[in-house]
């Protein structure tokens, strides 16, 4: 029958195994949306770059749509403003899922500790 300290090791490294998974997780979430990040502020220059009366259209599926130069430069910014926010709600989420995985790290750096001073005392009677 399994040591109850050895099971209780296992659920924290199992419990550990997700947080980092997940962690992970949210990293790539970052990461894709710094990329979409970048793709827009490029637009946005660009749209800088042009006259108020230059033509800009918009693909859509196989199909390219003249697009307003208000709409589209205000379609831009909220893409920007939004991605910003989900940034910085991944952010949060990656500093959380650091904190929990500290903390369940010395939870089992300290049982493990434990179960290696149970055994050295049986093992030295």
């Amino acid at each position: 029958m399994a040591d109850p300290a050895q099971i209780q090791l296992q659920a924290l490294t199992d419990e550990f195994q997700k947080i980092e998974t997940d962690l992970q997780n949210a990293i790539g979430a970052r990461q894709a949306l710094e990329s979409q990040q970048q793709e827009n502020l490029g637009v946005q220059k660009e749209f800088a770059k042009l006259s108020d009366d230059a033509n800009i259209y918009k693909l859509v599926g196989p199909v390219l749509l003249k697009q307003d130069h208000t709409e589209a430069v205000s379609t831009v910014d909220g893409r920007l403003e939004f991605i910003g926010k989900e940034i910085e709600r991944i952010e949060k989420q990656i500093k959380e899922h650091q904190q929990s995985s500290e903390s369940k790290r010395m939870n089992i750096y300290q049982l493990q500790t434990q179960l290696q001073q149970q055994q050295s005392a049986v093992t030295s009677t």
